[in-house]
């Protein structure tokens, strides 16, 4: 990790559902801690959900991770996420802001923060819904706000606003970090640590171009200028 990368207060976690991946994002220093949804797993071609997240969590057994609940019913929500909790300590039970129907979650939020269930409440793109979820949270009991800041940019908004809002209504709950969440390119992992993010989770092939930080741009360029040279070799263009 270069200089500029030491100096970051937020926190890197790793997002996605390859176990060798996540294994090997878990044992670098500056990954803190990892989350994965169903539709990762669904691409990385998981049929089984109970035993790859029970493979995971032997191999992953300090650093926090989110398995997100899958229903649509309330009571069944509240019945996955206490078993997920149940693996193991170091879980985060990631429960979408509202069900596929657009009713509210906050009842089962509540339900599990009573149970003393470390909650991850996601897919949330506004500060009314932060504010939602706010009200159904415990002082007491650790919990993630992910606001998907990549998918708010996709719109053409900026999501700038709206994780500064998110910071100062999430203040009355200590125990709560806000995730920036769906990031699109590294710069996001500045722009997070810039405004007081507490973390900031992405995809292996963002976390990849960590490496790239600080790089000299004269040099960048030329690399570039060779890459596009052998390209066009190695394809024996003539015209």
């Amino acid at each position: 990790m270069n200089q500029t990368l030491n100096e970051l207060k937020i926190k890197l976690f790793a997002d996605g559902a390859d176990l060798e991946t996540m294994v090997a994002m878990s044992q670098l220093d500056h990954i803190k801690g990892l989350t994965t949804n169903p539709t990762l797993m669904r691409k990385s071609g998981i049929s089984d959900y109970k035993a790859f997240s029970l493979e995971v969590l032997s191999q992953i057994k300090t650093k926090p991770i989110s398995f997100e609940v899958f229903s649509d019913d309330e009571n069944e929500m509240i019945r996955q996420g206490m078993e997920i909790a149940s693996w193991a300590e170091n879980v985060y039970v990631k429960i979408p802001i509202t069900s596929s129907h657009g009713k509210s979650t906050s009842e089962v939020i509540k339900q599990l923060v009573q149970n003393q269930v470390k909650v991850n409440v996601t897919a949330i793109m506004t500060s009314e819904q932060v504010a939602q979820t706010c009200s159904a949270l415990s002082e007491n009991v650790p919990s993630y706000i992910s606001v998907f800041a990549g998918r708010i940019a996709d719109t053409g908004r900026d999501p700038v606003d709206i994780m500064m809002k998110s910071i100062q209504i999430m203040k009355s709950k200590k125990q709560s970090e806000l995730i920036w969440a769906s990031p699109r390119e590294l710069l996001n992992v500045f722009q997070a640590d810039q405004i007081g993010c507490h973390i900031i989770t992405a995809t292996s092939d963002i976390l990849n171009k960590l490496d790239l930080v600080g790089k000299n741009l004269n040099d960048y360029s030329l690399e570039t200028v060779k890459m596009f040279k052998n390209d066009a070799d190695e394809s024996k263009f003539q015209i």
